[in-house]
């Protein structure tokens, strides 16, 4: 996918390209992350879609919970989301800077 080093480095609007390309990726990433979280909220909580919008993009951002869920379901999507939420962030991070590391 990337050069070798024996091979030339590409010109730079190339490199730009291939620079857009992985931020396209990660923003997907954490685009698909946060519907699952909206949708899990709504579901397992019974959230309003702007309540369940805000706890996934807090919970992404790693500021942490709002209010803690009522129902025993809420609590461990909560938990199953919020070790995924981590993983997302180091994953999005993985293949924005791929290209340059």
């Amino acid at each position: 996918m990337y050069e070798t080093k024996h091979q030339a480095i590409l010109p730079k609007t190339q490199f730009y390209k291939r620079i857009i390309g992985h931020c396209i990726i990660a923003l997907l990433l954490i685009a698909g992350s946060v519907c699952i979280g909206v949708l899990g909220f709504m579901f397992f909580e019974g959230m309003a879609w702007h309540d369940a919008l805000m706890h996934a993009l807090f919970l992404l951002a790693g500021l942490g919970t709002i209010t803690v869920p009522v129902s025993v379901s809420g609590k461990l999507f909560l938990a199953v989301y919020g070790l995924y939420a981590g993983l997302v962030f180091v994953a999005a991070l993985g293949v924005i800077f791929a290209p340059v590391a």
